[in-house]
């Protein structure tokens, strides 16, 4: 059994994380900042440096006070909204959502007090105070979270986690982590659930059939501030919830992990029922008017794409013509929705013999193994390499959109020869229609393995949502001034 040695704790209680309280404090500052920001710009740009008074009512109301009352509740909002909760900063979209949701809650409390005491407060105000301080608060959280992204990777402002399962759950649960490692967990050591072979377990394990004292004691060895419980774990209901209290009490936190994989929150649903939490997950709404409402989207989006795009797209064209012979689009045959084939256009990036070279060229690949990539290829022309490495080659799949052969978001548009060597659940792709961008797209496109690039596709398709269509062009627009991954 490996053993993880280290001094034992003299101390009754594990220290909190104090990289926590540190962030916390310097989120309420800094949201502050941008309130006052937002509230005093607001003042300034609608009534100068005068004391005006709101008009209506008979209630003697200045704008300089209802500007300090102003700022005093939308800091309130932000608290009591959990908007500085540790379980949402740096991670997920929850964190901007209850940002934006607190925000709007307060402006509309403003409304109705309004109405109420007849008090007409005036709509330049409120116009610019309420835009500008979301937009500030959002802007200011994100560069918050690339720059805890950043000191995480560097192995700074991370919870230190202490797994407790069955050596193969723990294994996974820690891979999880520590590849994403963003997120802020890293496990330091493992208690096994049973007293089987420890030798599968990628973790300094110190103990089995762990008890409460045991999981203390461990606590004090490692200095972990978090307990993760795996999903599988043969454990009694009594004991974790003595666990639970023991934690508690030191201030320790405890996580549940679900043997859940690739499920994104809003399908995931917590029910009590006689005191046990159940988890219901739904299935994702692939049909109906959320559809609708994508292909009404992707319409309208890409129609007005390629307008402001049509000529900068005339000029790449007549570059393609000017850099040699041969057609401006290059037309492949792709498999969509439902096992449909369909012409996927391209600009033209290779030499038209390209495919016929493809076979002399295949001891040389350098992509994932089932599609070919050379990040040198020697059949891409000079105008070719730039359009590739700024996916401006991809545009002309707009035209692809707007005929409902594509969307803009989805999985990456398979070849037919993949789809041949599909096995059965990676079909699940073609529920959906394949897009210009995806997640495979905002995550390292060709540097990507083959199973990571289906692993993100399928997540796709099983937790779809308008919200993380969004989110997914605007990482794409990120990506592809970086260029990751792009050859």
């Amino acid at each position: 059994m490996t053993t993880f040695v280290s001094a034992t704790r003299e101390v009754a209680f594990a220290p909190g994380s104090t990289w926590l309280r540190a962030q916390s404090i310097k989120m309420r500052f800094l949201d502050l900042a941008c309130i006052v920001i937002a509230v005093g710009g607001a003042h300034l740009l609608r009534f100068g440096t005068a004391d005006v008074t709101v008009a209506g009512g008979d209630t003697e109301l200045s704008y300089t006070t209802l500007s300090v009352v102003l700022i005093l509740t939308w800091t309130a909002a932000l608290e009591f909204g959990g908007t500085r909760d540790p379980k949402v900063l740096g991670t997920g979209s929850d964190e901007y959502k209850r940002v934006a949701v607190s925000s709007l809650w307060l402006f509309g409390c403003l409304a109705v007090v309004s109405y109420v005491f007849q008090l007409q407060t005036a709509r330049g105000y409120v116009s610019v105070a309420l835009p500008l301080g979301v937009i500030l608060l959002l802007t200011v959280r994100f560069a918050q979270r690339r720059s805890l992204h950043r000191s995480r990777l560097e192995g700074q402002n991370l919870h230190k986690v202490l797994l407790i399962g069955a050596p193969n759950n723990v294994n996974h649960l820690s891979d999880k982590l520590n590849q994403h490692i963003v997120s802020g967990y890293k496990p330091v050591a493992a208690l096994l659930s049973d007293s089987v072979s420890t030798a599968a377990t990628n973790l300094p394990v110190l103990g089995s059939s762990p008890s409460v004292d045991m999981v203390l004691s461990s606590i004090d060895q490692t200095g972990a501030d978090t307990v993760a419980v795996c999903g599988g774990a043969h454990l009694d209901p009594a004991f974790l919830r003595q666990l639970g209290w023991a934690l508690s009490a030191r201030d320790i936190g405890m996580i549940v992990a679900p043997a859940l994989t690739d499920i994104s929150g809003p399908r995931i649903h917590m029910q009590p029922v006689a005191g046990l939490p159940l988890i219901h997950v739904t299935t994702p709404k692939l049909e109906g008017l959320q559809s609708i409402a994508k292909r009404g989207f992707d319409i309208v989006a890409s129609a007005a794409i390629l307008a402001v795009l049509c000529l900068p797209m005339a000029v790449v064209a007549f570059l393609i013509k000017f850099d040699g012979c041969g057609p401006l689009f290059f037309l492949q045959q792709r498999i969509g929705k439902a096992g449909e084939s369909f012409k996927m256009y391209k600009f033209r990036s290779m030499r038209v013999d390209a495919e016929a070279q493809l076979h002399a060229l295949s001891q040389q690949n350098e992509g994932n193994g089932v599609l070919f990539k050379m990040k040198d290829d020697p059949r891409v022309t000079r105008v070719g390499k730039w359009i590739r490495r700024y996916s401006i080659d991809e545009l002309p799949q707009l035209i692809n959109v707007l005929k409902g052969d594509m969307s803009l978001v989805g999985p990456r548009p398979p070849l037919p020869t993949e789809v041949a060597a599909y096995e059965q659940h990676e079909h699940r792709r073609l529920m959906v229609k394949p897009g210009i961008t995806g997640l495979w797209q905002v995550s390292g496109r060709s540097d990507l393995s083959w199973e990571e690039s289906i692993r993100l596709d399928l997540y796709y398709v099983e937790n779809w949502s308008p919200a993380q269509d969004l989110m997914i062009l605007f990482r794409t627009l990120r990506a592809v001034l970086a260029r990751d991954g792009a050859y």
